[in-house]
C-alpha cells in the first residue's frame, strides 16, 4: 500500500510539474488580441452546394400545338472544390467578443443533371441533360465572433453572421440561371494559433441561403425551346455552402 501511494504521489508531481511548465510557456504575439482594429488576408476552398425543388409532371405545348407530358428530375449530383480569396477586418468589442467584416470571393461550380424519365434513347437509356453551373460569388459577411480565453498559443472560437453575396456569372444559353443577389447565414467555428510572426487562423462555416434563389424569368428567355421543359423542372433553389478558411493576420 505505501508503494502504490509513493507511487500515485510521484505521478502526481510529475503531472503538476507538466501542467506548471506548460503554465509559463513563452506566448507569441502577446499582445496582438489588445488591439483595438486589425486587419489580415485569407484563402481557402469551398464547396458548393444547392437544393431544388422539382415540379413533377410537366404538360409541354410544342410549336405545332401537340402536347406531351415530361417528367424532368434535376439534382445537383457532384460537388466541385473551388477558391476562396478575401481580406480581414476585426473590431474589438471586449476579451472575448469581436465584429468581423470579411469582404470575399468565392470561386466554384456545381454539376447539375437533369433525367428525363418519360424519353429514352435508342439504347433504352432515360434521357439525361447535364449542366456546369459556375458561380463567382462576392460576399460581404458581417460576423460577431466569441473567442474562449487563450490557452498559450491557441485559442478556439464560434462565429455566426449573415452574409449577403452578389452572383457575377450566369449565361443566356444555361438551362438553370441563379439571381444576381442572395443573402446566406453562416456559422462555424475555428482556432486562432498564435505564432512568433504572425497570427494563423483556419476556420470551418456552413452557409445557408435565405430564400430561392432560382431566377423564374429565365426560362422566358431560353431560344433553344428544346431545353424549356429541363429548366421550368424546378419550382425553386436553396444555396448552400462550405468554406475551409485560413486567416492570416
Amino acid at each position: 500500500m505505501k508503494r502504490t501511494i509513493s507511487t500515485l504521489l510521484l505521478v502526481l508531481a510529475a503531472a503538476l510539474s507538466a501542467t506548471a511548465q506548460m503554465d509559463r510557456r513563452v506566448q507569441n504575439k502577446p499582445y496582438i488580441d489588445l488591439r483595438q482594429l486589425h486587419f489580415g488576408i485569407l484563402v481557402g476552398m469551398n464547396l458548393q452546394d444547392i437544393e431544388f425543388e422539382n415540379v413533377g409532371p410537366q404538360t409541354i405545348v410544342s410549336e405545332d400545338g401537340t402536347t406531351s407530358e415530361e417528367l424532368i428530375l434535376c439534382d445537383a449530383d457532384k460537388w466541385n472544390p473551388g477558391f476562396t480569396v478575401g481580406v480581414l477586418g476585426e473590431w474589438r468589442l471586449s476579451d472575448n467578443f469581436s465584429l468581423r467584416f470579411t469582404p470575399q470571393m468565392h470561386f466554384g461550380a456545381k454539376h447539375l443533371s437533369f433525367l428525363n424519365r418519360n424519353r429514352r434513347d435508342e439504347q433504352g437509356n432515360m434521357i439525361r441533360q447535364t449542366q456546369d453551373l459556375k458561380s463567382t460569388y462576392v460576399s460581404l459577411p458581417i460576423d460577431l465572433k466569441f473567442a474562449a480565453p487563450r490557452w498559450n498559443n491557441h485559442r478556439v472560437y464560434v462565429m455566426a453572421g449573415i452574409n449577403p453575396c452578389i452572383n457575377l456569372t450566369g449565361s443566356e444559353s444555361d438551362i438553370i440561371r441563379l439571381k444576381r443577389y442572395n443573402t446566406m447565414v453562416e456559422v462555424g467555428l475555428g482556432c486562432d494559433f498564435y505564432l512568433p510572426f504572425f497570427k494563423l487562423i483556419p476556420e470551418l462555416k456552413f452557409c445557408f441561403g435565405l430564400g430561392d434563389v432560382l431566377d423564374q424569368n429565365h426560362k422566358k428567355e431560353l431560344r433553344d425551346a428544346n431545353l424549356k421543359p429541363y429548366a421550368g423542372s424546378v419550382s425553386s433553389a436553396q444555396s448552400k455552402m462550405i468554406v475551409l478558411t485560413f486567416y492570416f493576420e
